[in-house]
């Protein structure tokens, strides 16, 4: 484990004590309603946001004024993934959505205070908000993808609490867009960047991975998708790291205290477009496949949110799902161990394997070859080669 003094005192002084709390209860076996963040866009050249929130009876959002029983926070994922409590130099790991979320920073704010986790501000340097371009003429304003902006904010802090925050707000979810936030995102020094959204694949899209994802020396994640089998891009791009999901709970029967089995809604794929990259050896997928990794997105297991941009009088706090919560999360493993340097693609924890909890159960539906839906011993379509097991794969 990378257990380092923190650079800058005021984004790690707080280390300690957000490590304190007791983690939460285990999230109870009742499934719980749940629903799409965003809106399917299934047309070539758009992208929609890959969040799952729980909602009540009605339909809607399942607010309440304090955190859910049973979800999980800062502490329980530490835990889970056996994650260092600091990092060094405070490195900024990047955000990249569509539209605006008027409330993020305030939000983010409430969060880090519930689980003691150090401010994170604009005013001391640890939060910074722009538009695509770099500047501060935000886009529209949106329900659902504020949801998603407050799901990645809060899952990069609870993973590395000392890393600084970059928010690139898109102002469409359209690939040209968003791609566009991504190299804003590196231009700006972001060492690892999230993308927690995909879309229909396309026939020009290897063309825009050199346009906007072959960047060298930075971690970039992209959700696998909520929706089960079938690629997705951008998680089908060779130089992102396609991150799937499983479902995580509490166990008594091994060490580790937990354990994980793959999501019913975990994207997995065979690109339609992709090259086999060279790092992958998997024979049932003559292309590129996803996932690479997993971590947790099961809405039944799902993390703890602040978000009170339209969630009305009932308070802030959701429960999210979705591969939306494992893209920012990986993102914030790859800025712990403080390896961006070492990664030009998804090819990096392939060498690595030992430092992953293989996740052998559970399955996505039914596809043409069973690994790419049923997780089992090894490399499979749902959860990849596994979900951290510290930063060492990372």
């Amino acid at each position: 484990m990378l257990v380092v003094a923190c650079v800058v005192a005021a984004l790690c002084s707080s280390a300690a004590a957000w490590a304190a709390p007791a983690p939460s209860s285990p999230a109870v076996a009742k499934p719980h309603p749940h629903k799409k963040v965003c809106p399917v866009t299934p047309e070539p050249g758009a992208a929609w946001c890959k969040s799952e929130v729980v909602t009540d009876a009605s339909g809607a959002p399942a607010a309440s004024s304090g955190p859910a029983a049973g979800s999980y926070g800062p502490a329980d994922l530490h835990s889970a993934y056996g994650l260092p409590a600091t990092v060094a130099g405070a490195p900024t790991v990047a955000i990249v959505d569509a539209y605006d979320d008027p409330r993020a920073e305030a939000d983010l704010g409430v969060y880090r205070a519930q689980y003691g986790l150090p401010a994170c501000t604009t005013a001391n340097g640890c939060f910074r908000k722009v538009d695509q371009n770099g500047g501060t003429r935000y886009p529209a304003a949106d329900v659902g993808w504020a949801e998603e902006i407050s799901l990645d904010l809060d899952m990069v802090s609870a993973t590395c609490p000392g890393c600084r925050i970059l928010l690139v707000e898109a102002r469409s979810a359209n690939f040209s867009d968003l791609g566009t936030g991504v190299n804003r995102a590196v231009a700006l020094g972001a060492k690892a960047v999230s993308n927690s959204y995909g879309g229909s694949e396309f026939s020009t899209e290897t063309s825009a991975d050199r346009q906007f994802f072959n960047h060298p020396g930075v971690a970039i994640t992209a959700s696998a998708g909520d929706s089960g089998y079938g690629a997705q891009y951008p998680a089908s791009s060779p130089f992102v790291t396609a991150v799937g999901g499983t479902s995580l709970t509490r166990t008594t029967a091994n060490a580790r205290g937990w354990t994980e089995t793959a999501w019913s809604g975990s994207g997995s794929g065979c690109s339609a477009y992709e090259a086999k990259p060279t790092w992958q050896t998997d024979p049932g997928c003559a292309k590129r496949t996803e996932a690479d990794v997993s971590a947790v997105a099961d809405p039944n297991t799902g993390v703890s949110v602040y978000d009170s941009y339209g969630t009305g009088t009932g308070g802030g706090w959701l429960v999210f799902g979705g591969t939306s919560a494992g893209a920012p999360l990986i993102a914030g493993v790859y800025a712990l161990a403080g390896n961006t340097s070492a990664i030009s693609n998804g090819s990096y924890p392939y060498a690595h394997r030992t430092a992953l909890n293989d996740v052998t159960s559970g399955s996505n539906g039914t596809c043409p070859q069973v690994y790419l839906c049923t997780a089992g011993p090894g490399y499979d379509g749902p959860t990849g080669l596994g979900t951290p097991k510290g930063t060492g794969a990372f």
